[in-house]
């Protein structure tokens, strides 16, 4: 036998080693461990909801967020803040049974006016939905403030333009509309019958009560509100 065949385990080179765990490529993923971590750590950051898609992108090649975040949100079931999903976006907020610890007293002194109120709902309710489709279903014409307002807002945007003569454009909820009013999307909206029950919506068709109330057309931003 030749005298490097006769070489025993211990005599090979240290990476010649059976039992020594082969070294981890500078390509390869984290561990979901260490994935979770790092979601944890973006979204405690951002003062707005993340989606997976920019998860993806600040964290390093071959992790798997979305993976992490169905993790990292069992885990904080039962905690004081919950891991949410808000559109498709996802953020940590507190939990509903301990939000009275949250709440701050401050005066408001405006609020929306009915005309606001009817536009944003019939944004919600209706998505995606033209201007025309608003006023027919108002009875009453929308001034430019009333939508101005709501898109400053930030609760309503400019959707996709209608594939019809004139190309309008569509008006549809966003994320922080449902931030807002804890939605996970647009579906979540209560329906007509538990608005009225709860006292938020007349039991008279819409555009009865607006027969007798004309807007005026807006020079500013204050017609929304009222004192």
């Amino acid at each position: 036998m030749r005298p490097e065949e006769q070489r025993t385990p211990e005599d090979r080179p240290e990476d010649a080693r059976p039992d020594q765990p082969e070294p981890r490529s500078l390509f390869a993923a984290p561990p979901m461990g260490e994935q979770e971590r790092m979601v944890e750590a973006i979204l405690f950051a951002s003062a707005e909801p993340v989606t997976v898609a920019e998860l993806t992108a600040r964290m390093p090649h071959g992790c798997d967020p979305a993976e992490a975040l169905v993790t990292l949100r069992r885990r904080y079931d039962g905690r004081g803040v919950r891991l949410v999903k808000v559109g498709d976006a996802w953020a940590f907020r507190t939990a509903p049974d301990l939000g009275h610890l949250m709440q701050k007293e401050t005066v408001e002194n405006r609020k929306l006016s009915r005309a606001a109120i009817e536009t944003l709902a019939i944004v919600a309710y209706h998505q995606p939905v033209t201007r025309t489709e608003i006023e027919e279903i108002r009875g009453v014409a929308v001034s430019r403030g009333t939508v101005d307002q709501l898109i400053e807002l930030e609760w309503i945007r400019f959707g996709r333009r209608r594939m019809t003569p004139g190309r309008p454009v569509t008006f549809v909820v966003t994320e922080q509309f449902l931030d807002h009013f804890g939605l996970e999307s647009a579906r979540d909206l209560p329906g007509m019958k538990d608005l009225r029950a709860a006292g938020l919506l007349d039991n008279r068709p819409l555009h009865a009560l607006r027969q007798s109330d004309e807007e005026e057309p807006a020079s500013g931003q204050s017609e929304l509100f009222e004192d």
